[in-house]
């Protein structure tokens, strides 16, 4: 089976499958990017859990053995349930009674083409989810039950904000320009760009999420999506994952639109946008310039996601650019995340244009190799950099 991921989790179906878990015998779940804590290693023994990533609070299920996952960018994941390639079972679906029908509300993702071709389609109806523009549930998908919600959506507030990340998005905010369309992620290192970026104007958003940050963004009047190429006027999403406020705002608002991965993933989409800054973070970074936004310590913490496909669609924009930001170590300061070579590659040393840290900006546009290893190493944590110098000149990470 498959519910929906993020805020879209249908909690109320979620929660009772957990507790009936020893009545229904062995199921696989199809999981997302998880925020709630409905399923983890403590789960019954009979859910089996899959996924395609260790994203969120699915990190717990992966660390503990309990998570299969599936090599796939975004885009082929959308592309394979829009196929029947990938299919489910029973799809659990969260919606909101709206106007014109039925809204998908707070995702507009796999799980409603997923439905397409379930063999039982269950939807928990949810007041408190907004109605939102680009998000109809397809007249084709029919429902076998209706579930009133017992709680309101997800709450999931912005990331504090630390010393290290607000160096790193201050450093990144000098990359944006006025116009820039930008895409970008959840989390301390995302949120913290984004209060770097309140002085900007004529900002717009494509992305795959929009949080509660994005609408700080909007309010301060730096966001009005007035110069992109493509939905102007318009904030463009897949998924909302935010708290009350930004479900309030989205209610109903014309001027953003929850859509489908088939818009917000697609590159010919990307890259017809002018000005499109793909924002995101990674695990490490090696001198070479692959990033590794999937695996640590020889576990998954991650996944291919949708970064591979923002940061192509970046590259082949018209004044567009790749961004990895990062902080420079982990483990309090004990590993380096500037790397001799990265444990697994998501992404190669040509979809990335610039690599932030807390101590610079790496500038690896048209750098050769050598060039490179030099300008990663310069954002390094100064205590590492002896070794990765010695590594890029073939001595081994000293």
């Amino acid at each position: 089976m498959l519910c929906g991921q993020c805020a879209a989790e249908p909690l109320t179906l979620t929660r009772a499958l957990v507790g009936a878990a020893a009545q229904i015998g062995d199921v696989e779940v199809f999981l997302g990017a998880n925020f709630s804590r409905t399923f983890s290693r403590t789960s019954p023994p009979n859910l089996r859990f899959a996924s395609y990533g260790a994203l969120g609070t699915s990190m717990d299920l992966s660390r503990a053995g309990r998570l299969e996952v599936s090599q796939m960018h975004y885009s082929a994941l959308h592309a394979a349930f829009a196929e029947g390639a990938l299919k489910a079972d029973v799809v659990f679906l969260q919606l909101r009674e709206g106007p014109r029908g039925l809204s998908l509300g707070l995702a507009n993702d796999y799980s409603a083409l997923a439905a397409r071709h379930a063999r039982v389609v269950i939807a928990e109806v949810n007041a408190g989810v907004p109605v939102t523009t680009g998000a109809d549930l397809p007249a084709d998908i029919r429902i076998a039950a209706f579930v009133e919600a017992a709680m309101p959506p997800l709450d999931v507030p912005p990331a504090a904000l630390g010393h290290v990340s607000e160096q790193i998005g201050r450093r990144l905010a000098e990359l944006v320009p006025d116009g820039a369309t930008i895409q970008i992620g959840v989390g301390a290192i995302p949120d913290a760009v984004l209060a770097a970026l309140t002085s900007h104007r004529d900002l717009g958003l494509h992305s795959g999420v929009m949080t509660d940050r994005v609408l700080d963004l909007i309010e301060a009047g730096a966001m009005t999506d007035a110069r992109k190429t493509r939905n102007p006027g318009a904030a463009v999403t897949n998924t909302l994952i935010g708290t009350r406020r930004l479900y309030d705002y989205a209610d109903g608002n014309p001027h953003l639109m929850v859509m489908p991965a088939s818009e917000t993933h697609d590159h010919c989409v990307l890259r017809s946008i002018d000005r499109f800054f793909s924002i995101n973070s990674g695990i490490e970074v090696d001198l070479a310039g692959r990033v590794n936004a999937e695996r640590a310590g020889g576990q998954q913490v991650g996944g291919l996601g949708g970064i591979a496909d923002f940061t192509r669609g970046a590259r082949a924009s018209k004044g567009g650019a790749s961004i990895i930001a990062l902080p420079a170590t982990a483990d309090g300061g004990r590993i380096s995340r500037i790397v001799a070579r990265v444990e697994a590659a998501t992404i190669g040393p040509g979809d990335v244009d610039f690599v932030v840290t807390e101590f610079g900006v790496a500038d690896l546009r048209l750098a050769s190799v050598r060039e490179r290893a030099g300008r990663l190493t310069a954002i390094a944590h100064p205590d590492f950099r002896d070794g990765l110098e010695r590594a890029a000149c073939g001595g081994g990470p000293g």
